[in-house]
């Protein structure tokens, strides 16, 4: 059996769990080799096969001044809520497992940490004096964040044309913690607690093109939102994206048996063509290691969010990514690293808004 090049983000279609500007973390979702960092890839694991990754992502804001929020909060007073942070990061785990050929499952879990949260505010100095705005700083929260479970089904796979789509399904659970309190000893709001307390519906669609030493993928993943804790409902969530990849260097491979007749190479997270082939013959796996460019469009729409009937017009937007990427692979395990500048960023209302946002990791499969 030959060595396989590895997946990158433990599953043949991990999830972007929640979109950076509604405050939440996006995740990592992807297949492997020669394909995406971010987007979702058509292409599942082999049955039988098993992947595993430690991913890490950090976003920057350009966070709203304490000036701004001052007088902010002295013009609206407690009525609409502005909220401020600097940072994500998103450090998580990653299975994946290959139950049949064209049908895989993932499971993500993430550790949420949400950096320097404050929001106007306004005070009453009294003797009849007029409200003065204010800025309370809330400090950071950290906890577990929602298990995502996402079930990938190829259901067309056209060899001679190297063409391939795939439905996805899963459901993100409540497993996150959702009590975690500012410096000042009050609940967080909900969106800026680990967990969301809901449990959500995903549904999409992935596509997945190779010629030559090139992949070209993309998905659509709509995130079907219900009311979790605090009574809120974060809200829907649309992440859309492709990707086009490019093996630049492909690892070099020993007494490779011919192929089968009629069969063609494997899917490029799994060394490209040439290097794994399918036949019962002895083989020596691939020595070399394999260098990948990755340039990608990361989408994420949200929906406002709603708590208590009250629909927040601060919140929910439209924010689109340019990501290059590479990956380097060696035997079964990969590393690799994203590095997303939103070219698009409409968001609703007042909002910081990310700067720039990093996705890093290693995987493996076995």
């Amino acid at each position: 059996m030959p060595t396989k090049f590895v997946i990158t983000a433990a599953a043949a279609a991990l999830l972007l769990a929640q979109p950076a500007f509604a405050h939440h973390p996006s995740g990592v979702g992807s297949t492997g080799g020669a394909g995406p960092i971010n987007t979702i890839s058509a292409s599942p694991l082999d049955k039988g096969e098993t992947a595993a990754a430690i991913d890490f992502e950090w976003i920057k804001f350009d966070p709203l001044s304490n000036a701004f929020l001052a007088n902010f909060g002295a013009t609206h007073g407690h009525d609409v809520h502005v909220h401020s942070l600097s940072s994500i990061m998103a450090p998580a785990i990653s299975f994946g497992y290959g139950l049949t050929a064209d049908f895989t499952i993932s499971a993500r879990l993430p550790v949420v940490v949400r950096t320097d949260i404050k929001e106007a505010a306004h005070e009453h100095p009294g003797g009849g004096a007029p409200a003065v705005g204010a800025v309370d700083f809330l400090g950071d929260s950290a906890g577990i964040g929602d298990l995502t479970l996402l079930g990938q089904y190829r259901f067309y796979n056209n060899r001679a044309t190297r063409t391939e789509l795939a439905l996805l399904l899963g459901v993100k659970t409540p497993t996150g913690v959702t009590d975690r309190h500012t410096d000042t000893g009050e609940l967080f709001d909900a969106e800026f607690q680990p967990g969301s307390g809901s449990w959500d519906g995903l549904f999409g669609l992935a596509a997945t093109k190779r010629i030559g030493p090139w992949s070209f993928d993309a998905n659509i993943l709509y995130v079907l939102v219900t009311e979790g804790t605090q009574s809120t409902d974060l809200g829907d969530r649309l992440l859309y994206n492709a990707a086009v990849s490019y093996r630049l260097m492909r690892g070099a491979s020993t007494a490779v048996a011919p192929m089968k007749l009629g069969a063609l190479p494997d899917p490029m997270w799994h060394g490209g063509p040439g290097t794994h082939q399918h036949s019962r013959a002895p083989q020596e796996a691939s020595t070399g290691p394999s260098l990948d460019l990755v340039l990608e469009l990361n989408g994420e729409w949200h929906a406002k969010q709603v708590e208590s009937g009250v629909t927040d017009p601060n919140s929910g937007g439209n924010t689109l990514y340019l990501a290059p990427g590479l990956r380097f692979s060696k035997d079964n395990w990969s590393s690799f690293v994203s590095v997303g500048i939103p070219i698009i960023n409409h968001q609703n209302g007042i909002q910081a808004e990310p700067e720039v946002r990093v996705v890093t990791g290693v995987s493996v499969t076995f």
